[in-house]
C-alpha cells in the first residue's frame, strides 16, 4: 500500500477515535468490499458462457417449439421467464450495496468526480461513437443489414450503466481502498436510477433509432428501481439477524445469481442460434467496439487519477469501475426493448463473454504500473 493510501486508513482510524463511529451495517459492506475475491464461477465465466452459447444453440435447433413458447409468455412486452430470471441474478448482486456509504463520497471526492465524468459523461458517449464508426460503418459490409440499428443499441445499453458487483472483486485485485469503492458503487446506482432511461434514450436518437419510450421507462421500473427497492429491504431484514446471517445469505444467493445469468443466455442463444451460425463472424465484430471502449475508459480514468495526485489505491477501482459495465442489466433491457432475436440482445451477451478476461488484464496493467503511476502522482 502506498504512503498516502496508509495515511488515509490512518485519518479515518483517529477519526473514529475522535467519536466519528461508522454504523455496523456499513462496516459490513466495508469488510466485504475489501475482502471480495474472483470466486469459482466468476473465474471461469467466460467457459460458462461459452457452454451457454452451445447448449442455447443446440437447444434451439433441437427443440425449437418450448423455446418460441417461452418467448411468447409476454406482458406489456415483458418476457415473464426472463424477468423472472434477471431479479433473481440482478438482487443477490444488489444486497451488497449499502446506500449508507454514500457519506463517505466527500473523503475520496477526486476520485469519485474521474470516475462519474467517465462513467457518466464519457463512456455512453464514446461507446454510441464507436458503434456508428465500426458497426454502422467499417464492419457493415459483413454484418446483416436490418440488424445494425439493433447491434448499435445493444453496445449503447451495455455501456449506458456501470457495474454494481463485479467491481468488488475488481478492487480488492487491485489493493483498492474500500471505502472509496463502497461509496462509488453506491452513488453510481443512485445515480442509475435517474440517469438510465434519460441516456439511452438520447442515445438512441442521436443515432437514429426509434426509441421505445414506454418500454424503456418499465425496463429502469422492472430492473432498477424494484430490485433496487427490494434488495435493500430484505438486506435490512438480514442485518437486523445479524451478520453472519447475512453472509451466509450472501454466499448461498451468489450461485444462483450465477445460474441464472446462464440460464438467460440459454434462452437468448435458443433464439439466436440461426442468426449466430449463418453468420459466426457477427460475435467478433461487435466485440471491437467493446474492447476498445474498456480500455479507452479505464486508461482515461487511470491518467486522470494521475494527474489529479490521486491514490493508487483510489484510481485503480475508480478505473475499473469506469471501464466496466452492468451486463445484467443491458441484458435484460435489450431483451425487453428489443426482443430475444434481437441484435441489440446478441450484443449485450458479447459484452458477457469477454467481461471477465478483459477485466483481468486492467487489474494486471493498474498492478504492474504502481511505480510509474505513483512517480508521476507523488504517491510515493
Amino acid at each position: 500500500m502506498s504512503a498516502q493510501c496508509e495515511n488515509e486508513v490512518s485519518v479515518e482510524a483517529n477519526a473514529s477515535q475522535a467519536g466519528v463511529k461508522r454504523s455496523g451495517r456499513n462496516q459490513v459492506a466495508i469488510k466485504q468490499a475489501a475482502g471480495a475475491e474472483l470466486g469459482f464461477f466468476e473465474r471461469w465465466l467466460t467457459l460458462w458462457v461459452f457452454l451457454s452459447i452451445a447448449a442455447g444453440v443446440g437447444l434451439g435447433q433441437l427443440f425449437p417449439a418450448p423455446f418460441q413458447a417461452l418467448g411468447a409468455m409476454e406482458v406489456a412486452k415483458v418476457n415473464l421467464p426472463v424477468g423472472l430470471l434477471i431479479w433473481v441474478m440482478i438482487i443477490p448482486m444488489l444486497l451488497k450495496i449499502d446506500f449508507a456509504a454514500l457519506h463517505e463520497v466527500k473523503q475520496h471526492w477526486r476520485g469519485i468526480g474521474v470516475t462519474l465524468f467517465v462513467n457518466w459523461a464519457v463512456k455512453p458517449f464514446s461507446m454510441a461513437l464507436l458503434g456508428w464508426i465500426f458497426i454502422r460503418h467499417l464492419f457493415a459490409p459483413y454484418l446483416p443489414a436490418e440488424q445494425i440499428d439493433s447491434y448499435i443499441a445493444g453496445l449503447i445499453l451495455l455501456a449506458a450503466a456501470p457495474c454494481t458487483a463485479m467491481v468488488f472483486v475488481w478492487s480488492h485485485l487491485t489493493k483498492g481502498e474500500p471505502h472509496f469503492t463502497l461509496s462509488q458503487v453506491a452513488l453510481n446506482d443512485a445515480i442509475m436510477i435517474f440517469a438510465f432511461a434519460p441516456i439511452v434514450g438520447l442515445l438512441l436518437g442521436l443515432s437514429a433509432i426509434t426509441v421505445p419510450w414506454a418500454t424503456l421507462f418499465l425496463s429502469v421500473l422492472l430492473y432498477i428501481v424494484i430490485p433496487v427497492l427490494l434488495a435493500q429491504v430484505f438486506r435490512r431484514w438480514l442485518l437486523n439477524r445479524g451478520e453472519a446471517v447475512f453472509q451466509a445469505t450472501l454466499k448461498r444467493l451468489h450461485p444462483i445469481g450465477i445460474s441464472a445469468l446462464l440460464a438467460t443466455l440459454v434462452l437468448l442463444f435458443a433464439f439466436q442460434g440461426e442468426a449466430i451460425l449463418s453468420q459466426p463472424l457477427v460475435i467478433a465484430m461487435l466485440a471491437v467496439p467493446i474492447l476498445i471502449q474498456v480500455y479507452f475508459n479505464s486508461g482515461l480514468a487511470y491518467l486522470l487519477n494521475r494527474k489529479f495526485g490521486v491514490a493508487h489505491c483510489v484510481a485503480g477501482p475508480s478505473a475499473l469501475i469506469g471501464a466496466s459495465n452492468f451486463f445484467e442489466l443491458a441484458v435484460a433491457a435489450a431483451i425487453s426493448l428489443f426482443g430475444f432475436e434481437s441484435g441489440a440482445a446478441l450484443a449485450t451477451v458479447v459484452g458477457v463473454l469477454i467481461e471477465v478476461p478483459v477485466m483481468l488484464s486492467v487489474v494486471k496493467i493498474v498492478n504492474r504500473s504502481r511505480g510509474w503511476y505513483e512517480a508521476g502522482a507523488g504517491t510515493a
